[in-house]
């Protein structure tokens, strides 16, 4: 490999700045050395997130949550072998001393994408808002119909749901919805698509009463201005092995403050000084698995965020939590400043 180093991170490293690292690189995986050269284990998204639901720190080393023994192959025909053998991403080859020589991944050209499982669940898209932290471009287009690209955001976020067999979509409407519903009778759109209509908007989360009666089992709900192109398998496992009512997926951001950071004590003794630290901290990505009966739970012509729904579902009782993706799988076009990035991101140009 070409881009060996992207993918080879000291020991030292802490599980956000090992999330950094994953994320820069397309491979979603990272090995850990120590100062020899020595491979001490690898780490993935799905290694850091299981260390973080089970109580670990953004802080905390990130070779503790490493796989510590790694697939590995003494020759790159051995580690070949290994690479069709089962779904491997990267199989490293190793010296006799157990340093890294190099990282086989696959042939040129070949495709490390595999196949999504079929999840077969609803989709409700929340598609009523005004957007107006777009304007003045939602002055012309609802914000759901502002293209990305080739398509439209709320295409784009159709096609990652039906890439795990999820085609039964309801969308709530209100602003421009003519022009919503006029887009998608375009002759070449095949999407099965049941409409409700807002009479008034009623939130990110209000609109579901409009559903009432509509599920007998789980479904996802999202608004349409977040792309998230993290492994729904698993979001949809972890809701149902955990038998949550709701599950908010929320993203890991990272934060370099550009200044140095004083903390104070009485009479202005400095306790601590930081020079340009990190921030990490869970965010809401708006986009949530749900079960039928909160929909029951949502007044009639109520505005309310959906937010506030699992604030009120939590303090009844019910069982909310949340699903830790990379900041690197949420694409959010919420802002002006974000649609360029998305568009690269997408489009790689």
């Amino acid at each position: 490999m070409d881009n060996i180093q992207s993918l080879i991170g000291n020991r030292k490293l802490t599980i956000s700045e090992a999330m950094q690292r994953i994320d820069g690189n397309t491979y979603g995986v990272l090995f850990l050395i120590d100062e020899s050269g020595i491979l001490l284990g690898c780490i993935t998204d799905g290694d850091i997130r299981r260390f973080l639901l089970s109580g670990g720190k953004m802080e905390d080393m990130a070779i503790d949550a490493a796989n510590k023994q790694p697939k590995v192959a003494n020759t790159i025909r051995e580690a070949r072998q290994l690479y069709h053998k089962r779904d491997y991403v990267v199989i490293p080859v190793i010296g006799e001393n157990g340093s890294i020589l190099d990282l086989y991944s696959g042939e040129p050209g070949e495709s490390i994408i595999k196949p999504h499982k079929s999840l077969k669940t609803p989709v409700v898209i929340n598609a009523g808002g005004k957007g107006s932290r777009l304007d003045p471009y939602t002055r012309v287009l609802p914000k759901p119909l502002i293209p990305i690209g080739d398509l439209p955001i709320i295409e784009h976020i159709m096609k990652e749901y039906q890439s795990y067999d999820c085609n039964e979509f309801h969308i709530i409407v209100n602003y421009k919805r003519d022009l919503m519903k006029a887009y998608f009778v375009d002759d070449d759109k095949h999407y099965n698509i049941t409409w409700y209509d807002e009479v008034n908007p009623l939130g990110t989360g209000g609109g579901l009463s409009l559903l009432r009666g509509k599920f007998s089992d789980t479904f996802f709900f999202t608004n349409c201005d977040a792309l998230l192109t993290a492994n729904y398998e698993s979001m949809l496992k972890f809701h149902k092995e955990n038998n949550n009512d709701i599950t908010m997926i929320c993203a890991y951001k990272n934060i370099n403050i550009p200044y140095g950071v004083v903390e104070m004590g009485t009479n202005g003794v400095i306790e601590s000084m930081k020079e340009k630290p990190l921030m990490s901290f869970l965010t809401n990505t708006g986009i949530y698995i749900v079960e039928p009966e909160i929909v029951d739970d949502v007044e009639d012509d109520v505005s309310i965020g959906f937010p506030d729904i699992v604030e009120m579902e939590k303090q009844k009782g019910r069982k909310v939590a949340a699903f830790p993706v990379s900041e690197n799988d949420w694409m959010d076009m919420g802002q002006l400043p974000e649609l360029e990035k998305m568009r690269v991101k997408l489009y790689g140009e």
